[in-house]
């Protein structure tokens, strides 16, 4: 099993890849398989959050990048900028992870939260799509 330990900022090659739903992106303790096969066992400092492009690393120097993997989202697109402004007030004050991009929102499905939306006057379209939430105003990455 590979030991990743460390965070590389790099953007050199990589010796392979791990594809990972947001929920296991969370965790800093987390053995897995990559995309080619390898055992891998991830270990960083408690409260690190995993992001698409990051580069794992340990002490053999292989490099693993995190991929997001696709998962079953309700997403919501308007070009109303108050609309869009009350479904993220609204979903934030949920205080549920939220990715925030140009004219779309998209959450992990929840019936109830998907009718709140329509509530408010939007469509809800459900989209396997990978998933990237804003991480918060108080968010320290750490490398």
């Amino acid at each position: 099993m590979l030991k990743l330990t460390e965070l590389s900022q790099s953007t050199t090659d990589t010796d392979d890849i791990v594809t990972l739903p947001f929920e296991y992106r969370q965790k800093s303790r987390l053995l897995s398989q990559t995309d080619k096969g390898a055992k891998i066992g991830i270990f960083l400092p408690r409260g690190q959050t995993l992001q698409h492009g990051y580069i794992l690393t340990g002490q053999d120097d292989y490099r693993v990048k995190v991929q997001a993997a696709a998962e079953y989202l309700s997403v919501v697109r308007t070009d109303d900028a108050l609309l869009f402004s009350r479904a993220c007030y609204h979903l934030g004050n949920r205080h549920i992870p939220l990715q925030i991009l140009p004219d779309e929102l998209r959450f992990q499905t929840d019936h109830v939260l998907d009718q709140m939306l329509v509530g408010l006057g939007l469509t809800v379209h459900h989209e396997s799509l990978p998933f990237e939430p804003e991480q918060g105003a108080y968010h320290n990455h750490g490398h």
